[in-house]
C-alpha cells in the first residue's frame, strides 16, 4: 500500500469536508437503495427531519438535531436497513410573516394593509426561499446524509393537497367547527395564537382587593381591574363561607358602568385564594368563559382587537363617566384604581409576582378575547373506520383525545426518555379544543367558501360564481401535524408510504412534544388509524457552559457554521453528543469543541502510524495471531458489542464516549505502544500478527466511529480500503463474530 502524500500532512477538515460531501451526494449515497449490497430483506429504517422554520439560519439546537438523526441514519444504513431520511422546511406562518412585516416596517414604514395581500405574500415567499437556501447549505455543512431528492416544504403543492384533504375529512366528520369563544389574541400580530405559543414571563404586578359598591356583600381581588366592567357574576364555592348568597343578583354601578352581577356556586373556586370569591369576566378569561357556559352567563366584551377599552355606550350610567373608551388597558387600570380609592372601595393593594402572557413571535401582550374561529373538537365522538391502534377496533366510536392517549399507553409508541410520558398524558388529558384559524395571510388558506348563506368545504374551490374563500389561514401546526406521512406522499398511497410508514423514529426537542409530536399523533391516528412512528426520541436544549440559554443579549451564542469552519464538522458533532443523554440539556463551549478537534487529529495520526507500518497487509489474508493480539481482538469485539447495543438503545452519548476512550486510551496508548515493539521484532509471525491486528482494529473502528465523525473516517477509509470495497458510508457494520 502506497502512503498518500496527504497522509504525511496534518488532517485538514476544511479541505476535506466539502469534497467528501460532494462525493456522497453526487454518488446518490443518501438514497434508500444506496446500500443494496448489504441490505437485509424486510429491514427498514425511516425518519424525517423536524423542518426548520424558514425565518433565518440554523443554530446549535438544529446542529444537535441533524447530528443525532444522522447517527441513527448512518448506523442503520451500515447495518443493512433500507434507510430513508427526508429533509424539509416549515413555512412557520406567524413567525415568518411577522419577521418580514417587521423588516418592511423598519425599512419602508409600511404595514401589511398598505401593501395588500398579494404583494405581502410575494415578499414573504421571496424571504422564505432565500432562508430555505441558506438552511439547506447549513444542513449539508453538518454532514447530513439526507435524501435531498425527496425534500418537502409544508407549504408546497403536495403538502397543500394533504392539508385540504385532512381538513375536509375532519369537517365532514364534524370534528372541525366554527365557534364563538375566548381565544388568545395577539394585538400586535392581529391574530389568534395557540396556548403553546404563549410565553409566560414573571414580572412585578399588583393585586387589588375591593368591592364593586358599598352595598355589595362580597369582596373580590384581581390583577386587572379594567376587565371588571365586563363582569357578569361572582363565583363562590358551593359549600363555602359565601354559600348563603348563591343565586342572589345585584344591579350596581362600577366605575361609571352599569353591572348586573349574579352570585354563582362553582366547584372550581378555591376559598384559600384571595378573598375566596372570584369576579367572573366571561369575555376576557378562558376559565371564566368555561364557567359562563356552565351557568348560562352573558358575555360582555370591554376590550377590543387593539387592546383598548371599548365599552358599549348604553352600558354607561347617567352619572359621571370616566372616559374609559379608547384608553389602553394599562391606562384604564390606573383610572379605575383611582376611582376605587375615591369611593373608599379599595381594601388592599399588594405587589406580587405575576405571569405576563406574551405572544412568542411578536412579543405582543396577549388579550383573551371572544372571537369567531375554527376549532378541532378533541372530545367529540366519531367512528374510526380503520384502526391499527391496540385496544381500539375498527368501527369503534372514539375521540381524538382517546386516540392520542391510547397509542402511547399501549406502548405502540415508545417515548425516550420515558419520564416524558407522564407530561404527555397530563397535557392530553387537559387538552381543550384546538383553535386552528389565524388572521394572517401567509399559510394554508382555510378551504371553506361562502356564498350568501351557503358554506362549501372542499379540496378545490367550488364551481360557479359568487363564492368567497375564508380569509383566515390555518395554524402552522396543522400542516406540521401531517409531516410524518405527507412527506411520504399521502393522501396518495405511494411506494414510499407503503414501505416507510410508520416511521421508525421521530427525533425532536422535548420542548415541542406538545406543539408538534402530539399533533402528529392526533392527525395520524385519526386519518390513518395507525401510529405515525414507533419511537419518540427527545433531546434536550443546547445551552452555554454555565447552563444558560444561548441568546444574542447574553452574547453567548455559539454559531455552528463558524465552529465547523474553525474546528471541523466532526468536532462540532461529537461535542454535541458526548456527555448528554436523551432529554437532558447540553452544556456547550468553544473549548469543548476545540478539544474534540484534537480527537479527529489523533485518529488521523493513528491511521498514519498503522498504514505506514502495515503496508501490503490485507484483511483477506489472516495470519496466525499471537496470544497477546488475540486478547486485544477479543476485547475489541466487546467494544463492538457494547457500542452496537448502545446505539440500538439510543444511548448515543455512551457509544460516543466508549469509542472516544477506546480510540485514544486503549488503541493509541496501549495497543499501538505495544505494537511498536512487535513491529521491530525479527520474528515475522509476531510482526505480521501485529500488523494484521492493527489494520483490523483500525478498519472496524472507522466503521464504528463513522456515524459520529463521518468526514475524517471516510477520508481515512478511502486510503486503507481495497479497490473493490465500497465507500465507508455504505460499508457493512462490524458484526461481533467478524
Amino acid at each position: 500500500m502506497k502512503i498518500p502524500e496527504k497522509l504525511t500532512k496534518p488532517y485538514n477538515a476544511v479541505e476535506t469536508e466539502d469534497r467528501i460531501y460532494k462525493i456522497w451526494q453526487d454518488g446518490n449515497y443518501f438514497l434508500p437503495d444506496s446500500n443494496k449490497d448489504i441490505q437485509e430483506e424486510g429491514k427498514v429504517f425511516s425518519i424525517v427531519l423536524p423542518p426548520p422554520n424558514v425565518t433565518g439560519t440554523l443554530h446549535m439546537g438544529h446542529a444537535s438535531v441533524v447530528t443525532i438523526e444522522d447517527i441513527m441514519v448512518r448506523y442503520n444504513r451500515m447495518n443493512g436497513a433500507k434507510t430513508l431520511w427526508i429533509p424539509g422546511t416549515d413555512h412557520a406562518a406567524i413567525a415568518t410573516q411577522s419577521k418580514v412585516e417587521g423588516l418592511i416596517y423598519k425599512k419602508e414604514g409600511l404595514r401589511r394593509h398598505d401593501l395588500g395581500r398579494e404583494e405581502l405574500l410575494r415578499r414573504v415567499n421571496e424571504f422564505a426561499q432565500n432562508s430555505h437556501d441558506t438552511i439547506v447549505d447549513q444542513v449539508k455543512k453538518i454532514g447530513a446524509s439526507i435524501d435531498w431528492s425527496r425534500e418537502a416544504y409544508t407549504l408546497d403543492e403536495t403538502r397543500n393537497f394533504a392539508v385540504r384533504t385532512a381538513f375536509k375529512k375532519m369537517y365532514d366528520d364534524g370534528l372541525i367547527y366554527r365557534g364563538y369563544r375566548v381565544i388568545n389574541w395577539d394585538p400586535k400580530g392581529q391574530t389568534t395564537v395557540s396556548d403553546e405559543e404563549v410565553l409566560h414571563q414573571e414580572t412585578k404586578g399588583k393585586f387589588y382587593t375591593f368591592k364593586y359598591s358599598p352595598d355589595f356583600p362580597i369582596s373580590i381581588a384581581t390583577t386587572r381591574p379594567e376587565t371588571k366592567i365586563g363582569d357578569t357574576a361572582v363565583a363562590v364555592h358551593p359549600t363555602g363561607k359565601y354559600k348563603e348568597y348563591i343565586g342572589k343578583e345585584y344591579d350596581l354601578v362600577f366605575a361609571g358602568v352599569n353591572l348586573h352581577i349574579k352570585i354563582i356556586g362553582d366547584d372550581s373556586v378555591d376559598e384559600t385564594l384571595g378573598t375566596g370569591a372570584v369576579g367572573v369576566t366571561p369575555a376576557h378569561s378562558q376559565i371564566d368563559w368555561e364557567m359562563s357556559r356552565r351557568h348560562d352567563l352573558p358575555i360582555i366584551p370591554v376590550i377590543n382587537d387593539i387592546a383598548k377599552m371599548a365599552v358599549s355606550e348604553d352600558r354607561f350610567s347617567d352619572g359621571d363617566k370616566l372616559n374609559l373608551n379608547g384608553k389602553k388597558t394599562t391606562e384604564a387600570r390606573e383610572i379605575i384604581v383611582a376611582w376605587l380609592k375615591e369611593q373608599n372601595l379599595l381594601e388592599k393593594e399588594e405587589e406580587i409576582e405575576i405571569n405576563l402572557s406574551t405572544a412568542e413571535r411578536t412579543g405582543g401582550t396577549i388579550e383573551p378575547l371572544p372571537k369567531l374561529q375554527w376549532f378541532i373538537a378533541v372530545n367529540k365522538k366519531f367512528t374510526l373506520e380503520k384502526s391499527n391502534i391496540t385496544g381500539i377496533k375498527s368501527g369503534t366510536e372514539t375521540t381524538l383525545k382517546e386516540l392520542m392517549l391510547a397509542s402511547v399507553k399501549n406502548k405502540q409508541i415508545e417515548i425516550i426518555p420515558d419520564r416524558f410520558e407522564k407530561i404527555y398524558y397530563n397535557w392530553i388529558e387537559n387538552l381543550r379544543d384546538w383553535c386552528i384559524s389565524r388572521q394572517i395571510w401567509f399559510g394554508h388558506q382555510i378551504p371553506i367558501w361562502y356564498r350568501g348563506e351557503e358554506i362549501y368545504c372542499g379540496i378545490k374551490a367550488p364551481e360557479g360564481s359568487g363564492w368567497e374563500q375564508d380569509p383566515d389561514t390555518l395554524d402552522t401546526w396543522f400542516s406540521s401535524g401531517l409531516w410524518s406521512f405527507s412527506t411520504l406522499g399521502w393522501p396518495n398511497e405511494t411506494e414510499d408510504f407503503k414501505t416507510f410508514h410508520p416511521l421508525s423514529v421521530m427525533e425532536t426537542a422535548y420542548d415541542i412534544i406538545f406543539f408538534w409530536v402530539a399533533r402528529m399523533i392526533l392527525m395520524t391516528t385519526y386519518l390513518l388509524g395507525d401510529i405515525p412512528f414507533r419511537t419518540i426520541y427527545l433531546h434536550g436544549l443546547v445551552k452555554d457552559s454555565q447552563g444558560r440559554k444561548m441568546s444574542k443579549s447574553l452574547g453567548n451564542v455559539i454559531d455552528p457554521l463558524k465552529m465547523t469552519a474553525k474546528y471541523g464538522t466532526d468536532a462540532v458533532r461529537i461535542s454535541l453528543i458526548i456527555g448528554t443523554g436523551p432529554g437532558n440539556d447540553t452544556k456547550l463551549s468553544e473549548d469543548k469543541i476545540r478539544g474534540y478537534k484534537h480527537f479527529a487529529n489523533k485518529l488521523w495520526n493513528i491511521a498514519r502510524f498503522v498504514i505506514t507500518n502495515s503496508q501490503d497487509v490485507t484483511l483477506a489474508n489472516k495470519p496466525e495471531i499471537t496470544e497477546a493480539d488475540q486478547k486485544n481482538l477479543t476485547e475489541f469485539t466487546e467494544t463492538i458489542k457494547d457500542v452496537t447495543e448502545d446505539i440500538e438503545k439510543f444511548r448515543f452519548y455512551l457509544a460516543g464516549e466508549k469509542l472516544y476512550h477506546y480510540t485514544w486510551h486503549t488503541f493509541a496508548d496501549i495497543i499501538i505502544e505495544e505494537a511498536k515493539v512487535n513491529l521491530a521484532n525479527s520474528d515475522e509471525k509476531v510482526k505480521l500478527s501485529s500488523q494484521y491486528s492493527l489494520i483490523f482494529i483500525l478498519s472496524s473502528l472507522l466503521k464504528l466511529l463513522h456515524p459520529f465523525i463521518p468526514f475524517v473516517t471516510e477520508e481515512i477509509w478511502g486510503i486503507i480500503k481495497e479497490d473493490k470495497e465500497p465507500l465507508l458510508i455504505v460499508s457493512k457494520w462490524p458484526k461481533i463474530n467478524d
